[in-house]
């Protein structure tokens, strides 16, 4: 088997330690010792206000701020944003301007949805997702218009109409806030 090592009773291993720590502050002479003045740090070597070395991202020196400030100084650190014209309301999108429509039967294919949003102005885009469980349509589609008229057209004549024995709820899919008289088309349970 394996062999313990033999140890010194508890209290003489403490007078041990500390004669250890002792020793470190009290020369070999048994005197105080003075600390040394730590070297002064080499040129290029940062070092924080406690005299400790510094590395990484933190370690910039003073010209590296410098030129920090003066990259966003002037014309550089005016920022394009997007307009907010009009105020509040339908927000149009990159190509268009698109509604949101719930309600959908799941049964329902995007050429219905496509025949009966079509009577308002051209579609632009139209899309109708697909549950991947199921393979049925998950009940909203977006349509995309590239007039504002002919989608707020679509709004107003589609928006609590029938469709395959459903009711639709039809309203701007991006808005710049709350839209005048809008009420709210979220169900209540």
């Amino acid at each position: 088997g394996r062999r313990r090592k033999a140890r010194k009773p508890l209290s003489e291993r403490a007078t041990m330690a500390d004669d250890e720590v002792l020793g470190e502050a009290l020369g070999d002479d048994g005197y105080e010792q003075e600390e040394e003045a730590s070297p002064a740090p080499a040129a290029g070597k940062k070092t924080d206000s406690a005299g400790r070395k510094v590395k990484g991202r933190g370690a910039k020196d003073a010209s590296a701020q410098m030129e920090a400030e003066e990259r966003y100084s002037g014309r550089a650190g005016q920022f394009e944003s997007v307009d907010n014209e009009g105020g509040k309301g339908p927000a149009k999108s990159v190509e268009g301007w698109i509604c949101f429509v719930s309600g959908i039967n799941e049964e329902a294919n995007e050429e219905d949805v496509y025949d009966k949003f079509s009577d308002y102005g051209e579609i632009k885009n139209l899309q109708l997702p697909l549950d991947r469980r199921t393979g049925f349509v998950k009940g909203y589609a977006l349509v995309e218009y590239e007039l504002r008229k002919e989608a707020q057209a679509a709004i107003e004549e589609m928006n609590g109409a029938g469709f395959m024995e459903q009711t639709l709820t039809v309203d701007w899919a991006f808005t710049k806030g709350p839209y005048k008289g809008r009420q709210s088309t979220r169900r209540m349970t």
